[in-house]
């Protein structure tokens, strides 16, 4: 009876774990047949949980939504994940978050193992929260969209741009990210046919969603790299390139790879090419480097540099040239 149970609770947390199983997977997990599989299954639904049965070649389990809420397994570190993800809710930028995440809270830290609630407070009390104005989004949108990439269903959207145009998007999501105070979408646009960063809080999705789509190979194998370089672009408009009397190597351990690219000019230089969204800030930034360099485009960056170099020699009493 031990053993039934143990592995009811193996199966469940499998059915858990991912959309859809087959037979035969399920049984080679658990090490048993499949007929024991169906039997596990039916003692399942016996106890409430929704296990649906699909039939033909793509036949297999699928864990569906109840009337209510059954129990959910999760491991040591799933559940303080879990309790330090709501804990944090408030500044995820995720609107209207705030009273469900402590109800939430309040009930997981009471069933919490007395050394998995150190863990957790551990890390609460040594954490600041900053709250910092800023767009958010509907977690009904997150939620959808995290549930399209995890399924691989096509999503269609209405989307806003940066300059308020609207178009009507189709695409297939893969991944959703959160890049300081926005959550972005990478997806693969049908239309246009290349991989679009979408932010979530312009996306206005239209439902249903699917039909499914073979998910594709990724960009980049460092998709957090790839996607810091996407928002990085997307944020900064004006481009600018900078002749750099400094190794190119010794130039990329200061700037980070998705600020802008370092290409070797030749064993003492090397040219920086970037975007910006605030001239004068660059150029003031541009001079914290200590080494000499050139702005080889655009002139208005050449003409921030020549007002900031009249400031500075008046602040040190010297006469402009």
């Amino acid at each position: 009876m031990l053993q039934t149970s143990a592995r009811l609770l193996k199966l469940l947390s499998l059915l858990e774990m991912r959309r859809d199983w087959s037979g035969d997977e399920l049984a080679g997990r658990l090490d048993v047949t499949t007929r024991t599989v169906r039997r596990d299954v039916d003692k399942l639904r016996e106890l409430g949980y929704p296990v649906h049965a699909m039939t033909g070649t793509a036949g297999g389990y699928r864990l569906g939504a109840g009337a209510s809420m059954p129990p959910l397994l999760l491991d040591d570190d799933e559940a303080v994940a879990v309790a330090v993800g709501l804990g944090t809710a408030v500044s995820a930028g995720v609107s209207g978050m705030e009273e469900t995440s402590v109800r939430a809270l309040a009930k997981l830290e009471q069933i919490l193992p007395p050394k998995l609630r150190t863990r957790v407070s551990g890390f609460r009390s040594h954490t600041v929260p900053v709250h910092i104005e800023g767009e958010t989004v509907d977690p009904g949108t997150l939620t959808l969209l995290a549930n399209a990439c995890r399924d691989h269903d096509r999503l269609r959207f209405d989307y806003v741009s940066h300059d308020g145009t609207s178009t009507y998007r189709i695409t297939e999501p893969h991944r959703l990210a959160r890049a300081g105070r926005r959550w972005y979408l990478l997806a693969w646009d049908v239309d246009k046919q290349d991989w679009r960063l979408f932010r979530v809080d312009r996306i206005e999705p239209v439902t249903p969603t699917g039909p499914r789509f073979k998910p594709r190979d990724l960009p980049d194998d460092d998709m957090s790299a790839y996607i810091g370089r996407k928002v990085a672009l997307g944020a900064y408009q004006i481009p600018f390139k900078v002749l750099m009397h400094l190794p190119a190597e010794k130039l990329r351990q200061r700037v980070p790879e998705r600020w802008g690219t370092v290409t070797p000019v030749d064993e003492n230089s090397c040219v920086l090419e970037s975007r910006a969204d605030n001239l004068e800030g660059t150029a003031a930034y541009l001079s914290t480097y200590g080494v000499e360099f050139e702005v080889l485009e655009p002139q208005e960056l050449k003409d921030q540099l020549t007002a900031m170099a009249g400031r500075l020699l008046k602040a040190a009493g010297r006469p402009a040239a």
